[in-house]
C-alpha cells in the first residue's frame, strides 16, 4: 500500500519521502493557520455567526487541500482567500446592501462558472497563453508580496500618512519577538536544520508565551455552530439582484490569484515539465473550482490557492501529500480551533519574510537587457506587492507585454487569448478608476 501511494505521488521522481512531505504540510499549515480566525473576523461583519464561519473555514480549507493533493497531486494548499473575503464583506454586503446569503449565492455561481470554464478548456488556455517571461516575474512578485506581508505582520513596516509606509517601532514587544524569530529561523536555515521554518515558528511562539507577548484568548466555539451557515446561500436572490459585476470580480480575482500562486509555487518546486508547461493543469483548476463551490455551501467566501504554500515547498514539499497533510490539520483545527489561535502573526511573519527572499531566484531568468521582457516583468513584480494584489500584477504584465510587442511589430507572436485578456484587464482598470 505504501509503495503504491509513493508511486501515485511520484516520490522517486520528485526525490521526496514521507517525513519531508509531512513536515512540509505541517509548515504550510502553521504559516496559514491565521485564516482560521481572520476569515471569521472579517465575514462576521456581515452578520454571519463567528463560530459558524470558523467551522466553515476549516472544512472548506480541508476539502480544498484534499482535492489539490489527491486529485492534482500538487503541494498547494487552499483556503478562503484574503482580499476576496474583504470584498465580500465590505463591498458587497455592507457597501451594496446585499444580504450575505445572496452574496454566498454569487460565490456559488462563480464556482459553477469556474467548473464550466475548466471543462471547456478556457482556464487551461489562459494559463498556457501567459508569456513565459512573465512566469519568473510572477514568482518574484509573489515573493516580494509574501515578504511585505511578513514585514507588516511583524510590525517592522507600518502605514505612514506622509510616505504610505514607514519603519515601525522596533522596540515594541511584538516586533522584538518577530525580529527574534527572524534571526532564529535564519540561523536554523544556515545550519541546514530539517524543518527550520516550522521550528522557528514554534520556538518564537514559545518565547512569546514565556515573555507574555503572546496571550491566548479563545472565543466560545462548537463544530455544530456551522448549521447557521451550512446551505444558507440564496442563489435565486443572487440571480434576481443581477449580481453579474460581483460574480465577475470573484471570477477574475480568483482566476489570476490562483494562476499566480500556481506559477510561483510550481517554479520554486520545479514542477513544470521540459516545455515549461504545468502537468495535470485540468485537475488543478477543477480542484480549485470544486473547493469554491463547496465553500459557498458551507458558508464562506471564495476559496483560493494560498501563497503560504511556498513555505511548505521551501521545507521540501514536492507532492500532493504536502497538501493532504495540511488538509488533515485543518480537520483537526475544526475541533480545536481555539488552540490553533495561539500561534501569533509575529511567529509566522519571519517565515513569510524568509520564504519571500528565497522566491527571488527566478529574477535571474529574465533578460533585463531586453525591454520587451524587462518592462512587463518589472511592472508585474512590483505591482503585485505595491497594489497588494496578484491579479493586478498579472494584469499589468498582460497589458504592457501586449502593447509593447505591438509597438515592436511583433503582434503576431502574441496569442489571441492574450489580446482578449489584455482588453478585459484594461476594462477592469477603467471600471475600478471610475468616479
Amino acid at each position: 500500500m505504501r509503495s503504491a501511494l509513493e508511486r501515485y505521488f511520484e516520490f522517486a521522481r520528485l526525490e521526496t519521502n514521507w517525513r519531508t512531505e509531512i513536515l512540509a504540510g505541517l509548515t504550510t499549515f502553521v504559516t496559514m493557520a491565521y485564516i482560521i480566525f481572520v476569515n471569521p473576523s472579517i465575514l462576521s461583519e456581515t452578520g454571519m455567526p463567528f463560530a459558524a464561519v470558523t467551522a466553515a473555514t476549516c472544512l472548506a480549507a480541508a476539502l480544498g487541500c484534499f482535492l489539490m493533493g489527491a486529485l492534482a497531486r500538487y503541494p498547494v494548499a487552499l483556503a478562503p482567500g484574503m482580499g476576496l473575503n474583504a470584498y465580500f464583506t465590505f463591498a458587497v454586503v455592507k457597501g451594496m446592501g446585499v444580504p450575505w446569503p445572496a452574496a454566498l449565492g454569487a460565490v456559488f455561481i462563480s464556482g459553477i462558472l469556474f467548473l464550466i470554464l475548466t471543462a471547456a478548456g478556457v482556464r487551461q488556455m489562459i494559463v498556457e497563453a501567459i508569456p513565459r517571461e512573465l512566469y519568473a516575474a510572477v514568482a518574484v512578485g509573489i515573493g516580494l508580496f509574501i515578504a511585505f506581508i511578513g514585514f507588516r505582520n511583524a510590525g517592522i513596516v507600518v502605514a505612514d500618512p506622509a510616505t504610505l509606509v514607514g519603519l515601525g517601532n522596533l522596540r515594541a514587544p511584538g516586533t522584538v519577538l518577530a525580529l527574534f524569530g527572524l534571526l532564529l529561523t535564519g540561523a536554523l536555515m544556515i545550519w541546514r536544520v530539517k524543518g527550520a521554518m516550522l521550528l522557528g515558528v514554534v520556538g518564537t511562539t514559545l518565547v512569546g508565551m514565556l515573555t507574555g507577548v503572546v496571550k491566548w484568548a479563545p472565543q466560545p466555539y462548537s463544530v455544530t455552530a456551522i448549521s447557521a451557515t451550512f446551505l444558507k446561500l440564496d442563489v435565486s436572490a443572487a440571480l434576481k439582484l443581477g449580481l453579474l459585476e460581483i460574480i465577475f470580480v470573484f471570477l477574475f480575482v480568483d482566476l489570476f490569484d490562483n494562476i499566480g500562486t500556481l506559477v510561483a509555487v510550481g517554479k520554486r518546486a520545479k514542477l513544470f515539465d521540459a516545455d515549461g508547461k504545468i502537468p495535470r493543469l485540468n485537475a488543478i483548476l477543477t480542484s480549485d473550482a470544486l473547493a469554491t463551490t463547496a465553500g459557498s455551501l458551507l458558508g464562506t467566501s471564495t476559496v483560493v490557492s494560498y501563497i503560504e504554500s511556498a513555505a511548505g515547498v521551501v521545507a521540501g514539499g514536492r507532492s500532493g501529500v504536502t497538501a493532504i497533510v495540511t488538509g488533515l490539520l485543518f480537520v483537526v483545527a475544526l475541533f480545536v480551533a481555539p488552540v490553533a489561535g495561539v500561534i501569533p502573526v509575529q511567529a509566522t511573519a519571519p517565515a513569510l519574510i524568509l520564504v519571500g527572499a528565497l522566491m527571488l531566484a527566478p529574477a535571474g531568468e529574465i533578460k533585463w537587457s531586453d525591454p520587451l521582457q524587462a518592462i512587463p516583468a518589472f511592472l508585474t513584480m512590483t505591482a503585485i506587492p505595491l497594489t497588494f494584489s496578484i491579479a493586478n500584477g498579472l494584469a499589468f504584465g498582460f497589458v504592457s507585454s501586449t502593447i509593447l510587442k505591438l509597438a515592436a511589430g511583433k503582434g503576431r507572436s502574441v496569442h489571441w487569448l492574450v489580446y482578449v485578456l489584455a482588453a478585459l484587464c484594461i476594462a477592469r482598470f477603467i471600471y475600478l478608476g471610475k468616479g
